[in-house]
């Protein structure tokens, strides 16, 4: 394991998290259509809520649509930040594997890991690809290797009692 140097991460971040807000920016000037979003909210959620003018209601709406393009934004952030991470820790590369974020190798055992930005990252349908992703790609790299393989639900924030999740780890 090499040591990392902290300015290279903060150099990393101080360039990618502009590319976050840009992305923001450009997406709120050139994507939102508020006919589109309109249809897509249940205005009986914001009555329950009690919004009562139509300027809250829009700001509900645009706040919540906003919100969910916000995550996936980020979460590619996140994504790039770990990968580069690891990458100068342990030499890993972005996976070419399909589901899977990105491959490295320590202490002789190689780890395949799928990256979340949080730990509610997924419903059941999700999770059940995530565990498909990981046993197809367990089944290649074991035509290539003899070496052990860990999958790895590598989440970036949160943290679970119990990490054994029977096919993968959660970290």
């Amino acid at each position: 394991m090499k040591k990392i140097n902290l300015n290279k991460i903060n150099k990393y971040v101080e360039v990618n998290i502009s590319i976050f807000h840009q992305r923001r920016l450009e997406y709120v000037r050139n994507k939102i259509d508020l006919n589109k979003i309109l249809k897509q909210k249940n205005p009986y959620l914001f009555k329950a809520k009690n919004i009562l003018t139509a300027q809250d209601l829009i700001k509900s709406f645009l706040d919540a649509y906003l919100q969910s393009q916000e995550e996936a934004f980020f979460g590619n952030f996140i994504e790039g930040l770990a990968i580069f991470v690891c990458n100068k820790v342990y030499g890993a590369k972005k996976s070419e594997l399909t589901g899977i974020d990105l491959e490295f190798e320590k202490d002789n055992i190689i780890y395949i890991v799928e990256i979340k930005a949080g730990w509610n990252w997924g419903n059941s349908s999700q999770i059940k690809q995530l565990k498909i992703n990981f046993n197809n790609a367990i089944k290649l790299l074991e035509k290539q290797t003899m070496k052990e393989i860990i999958s790895v639900n590598g989440c970036c924030f949160g943290k679970d009692k119990k990490p054994d999740k029977k096919g993968y780890l959660y970290n």
